[in-house]
């Protein structure tokens, strides 16, 4: 089949996150809480991060989207994530899962399968030795960092398309989108320094979960998010070096960026390749 995907549709999503404000119900981990929150807003989603097992049903009821992030995982947190993800299943919301980690540990490996099994995702996003655990494949994560490239990850990555029924991407220098109708994105946006800010990672997940709110192709919704992001990181370590500063000032430029950068520079700078797998 004929695949097109331009950059006026990408931004056409961007454009309806800003005017819908979708409510993204993330139980994310307490590392990146904080940025993740200011990532949403910034880009004009609101978050809200709920995760006491008495309200977290309810908050679900009344979210646009479900995003699950393992980062610091405990028992409590992952019976609060599953509860979650049963609420979304059966209202039909869009979920957005972060393997943080995953192959690092057995507990952390069983926690992500339990989840698995509760309900599929719509969307998993991680970086390679992630995705390449969560299929099975061998690999090694360095705490929650990939020790694979992107292009190691791709068989996996289509194994776990092949299972979730579901879109799956894969992070890293070059970013890659995969869906079980065979389509395949290729994002080469984005910044080395993006690698150097804790939780810009997690963040991404967040707004895949923020704009599967609000566009219902779910494989379209994770390349805008992602495209947006990686023009965004682009930008922001440019103006930032341009300063002579470094990635302290780098958080506070994406954050300037994700709200305030316009469709002629994103189209512009937009690096994208559609095919199929």
């Amino acid at each position: 089949m004929a695949l097109t995907l331009s950059s006026s549709d990408l931004w056409s999503d961007v454009v309806t996150v800003r005017e819908c404000s979708p409510l993204v119900h993330s139980i994310t981990n307490l590392v990146v809480m904080n940025l993740n929150a200011n990532t949403l807003l910034a880009v004009g989603a609101s978050p809200v991060m709920a995760h006491a097992h008495e309200e977290v049903a309810d908050m679900v009821g009344i979210a646009q989207a479900l995003v699950l992030n393992i980062g610091t995982l405990d028992p409590y947190w992952i019976e609060s994530m599953r509860l979650a993800l049963v609420a979304a299943s059966g209202r039909g919301i869009p979920v957005v899962l972060d393997p943080v980690g995953a192959g690092a540990t057995p507990y952390r490996n069983a926690s992500i399968e339990l989840l698995l099994k509760t309900a599929l995702p719509t969307v998993i996003r991680g970086n390679a030795s992630e995705i390449m655990s969560v299929a099975g494949a061998s690999a090694k994560t360095r705490g929650v960092d990939s020790s694979a490239g992107t292009t190691d990850a791709l068989g996996a990555a289509q194994s776990l398309v092949q299972r979730t029924q579901g879109v799956v991407c894969v992070s890293g220098k070059t970013d890659h989108v995969l869906d079980v109708k065979r389509r395949w994105a290729r994002l080469f946006n984005g910044h080395e320094w993006m690698t150097r800010i804790t939780g810009v990672g997690c963040s991404a997940t967040a707004l895949v979960g923020a704009f599967c709110a609000v566009q219902p192709d779910a494989w379209r919704a994770t390349v805008s998010a992602m495209a947006f992001l990686g023009v965004v990181g682009e930008i922001a370590a440019e103006k930032v070096m341009a300063r002579g500063c470094g990635v302290g000032s780098m958080q506070t430029a994406l954050l300037d960026e994700l709200q305030l950068l316009d469709q002629g520079t994103f189209e512009q700078r937009l690096k994208l390749e559609v095919t199929e797998w």
